[in-house]
């Protein structure tokens, strides 16, 4: 005789490993797919790939894009006062220092060139960091001296800004009525040919990434990759390929000269000034300048370069050398090159006797004389 199924007496269920593995199995996704469930369940996988990569680039544009866009938009160009003129008859004369590449503000290259006082009341210009308008810049300088009572200017650019100090004085010297008497131009490359194949190659990759490539620029990230890239001539090599304690040291100079720098030149600055190189618009500036308007003579032009081209790496100083000579050189030409014995590629900073020496004994010397000719040639008439 069968006992009754008396219900469990502990008022407990009585659970079976085996029978709750089939319940969730019965209660997955594609548990009763019978065609093709392997290749069903790999597509499956894959969609979800699009989810993620979204997912992150969400990511990428709240943390890292949104909020430099935001401080971006805060900076415009500005002219900084940086020292007053060391000679009475500079009195009427301001300078205008321009940096080149990666750098937003010319205070400090400004500070480490005093001589550049006895040409007049010196200022540093500082860029919008969303990118140039040499427009804005040239009527910002016509307001600056307006306001100081001041009439004739004087342009210093540094590398790549030289090519911005030669539009701003084209600019200033065909549609306003300051006197441009001088731009001095070192290690300026004139065109995209003046600049190395590395320092074009890199340049190039820049523009590309910029191109196509959303958020790039502003995004920190982006940079950060792209500088430690630069330096991999530092770090590579070693028993794995590159040396950790030299990777650890680029990563460390980028994030507090670019990163973390708010006086560095953001992606956007650099990618304006390259394409400026790009353009070639430097001759042309050239050529407005080579010729008299409104009364107003041609300005003298300084070119600073090193004796021996190869010690700059960034710019082929014996072509844009020429480039100058077929320019603004000639018998009657308003041409200077000064020559520097142990600078690099435009960096006052780091040989500022050097410079300041150059400048004071060659650089002011010619300018004056340039400008004392075209005195006498609007008072000859000829």
């Amino acid at each position: 005789m069968a006992l009754p199924d008396f219900p469990n007496p502990s008022g407990f269920a009585d659970y079976d490993d085996r029978r709750r593995a089939a319940r969730l199995r019965a209660g997955r996704l594609g548990h009763d797919w019978v065609h093709w469930r392997r290749a069903r369940f790999i597509l499956l996988r894959l969609s979800m790939i699009p989810v993620v990569v979204l997912t992150l680039f969400a990511q990428y544009l709240a943390l890292d894009v949104m909020p430099e866009r935001a401080r971006l938009a805060q900076t415009q160009p500005a002219v900084l006062p940086i020292a007053g003129p060391s000679d009475p008859l500079a009195s009427d004369t301001a300078v205008f220092d321009l940096v080149g590449l990666g750098v937003l503000d010319a205070s400090e290259t400004a500070r480490a060139l005093p001589s550049l006082t006895k040409l007049g009341s010196v200022w540093a210009v500082r860029y919008d960091n969303t990118g140039i308008d040499t427009k804005v810049i040239a009527d910002l300088i016509v307001k600056v001296t307006k306001a100081a009572k001041v009439k004739k200017v004087v342009l210093a650019g540094h590398s790549m800004g030289g090519v911005i100090a030669l539009e701003i004085a084209d600019h200033l010297h065909t549609g306003s009525d300051r006197k441009v008497l001088a731009v001095i131009l070192d290690c300026t490359p004139l065109d995209l040919y003046a600049v190395r194949p590395q320092a074009r190659d890199q340049g190039e990759e820049l523009l590309r990434w910029v191109g196509w490539f959303p958020g790039a620029r502003e995004s920190r990230l982006l940079r950060m990759a792209a500088e430690v890239y630069a330096r991999h001539e530092s770090f590579s090599g070693g028993r794995y390929g590159f040396r950790p304690g030299k990777f650890r040291d680029a990563v460390l100079e980028v994030l507090h000269e670019k990163i973390l720098n708010t006086d560095a030149a953001s992606n956007g600055l650099i990618e304006d000034q390259f394409k400026a190189i790009v353009a070639g618009g430097a001759v042309d500036d050239l050529r407005a300048l080579a010729k008299p308007v409104d009364g107003k003579p041609r300005p003298a032009i300084v070119f600073i370069r090193p004796h021996d081209p190869y010690r700059d790496p960034i710019v082929d100083v014996e072509y844009s050398h020429r480039v100058l000579i077929e320019q603004v050189g000639g018998v009657d030409g308003t041409l200077l090159v000064a020559f520097t014995r142990h600078a690099g590629h435009a960096n006052p900073i780091q040989h500022p006797e050097e410079y300041n020496g150059l400048i004071a004994q060659q650089v002011v010397p010619f300018i004056r004389e340039v400008q004392s000719d075209a005195a006498l040639s609007a008072i000859t008439g000829r």
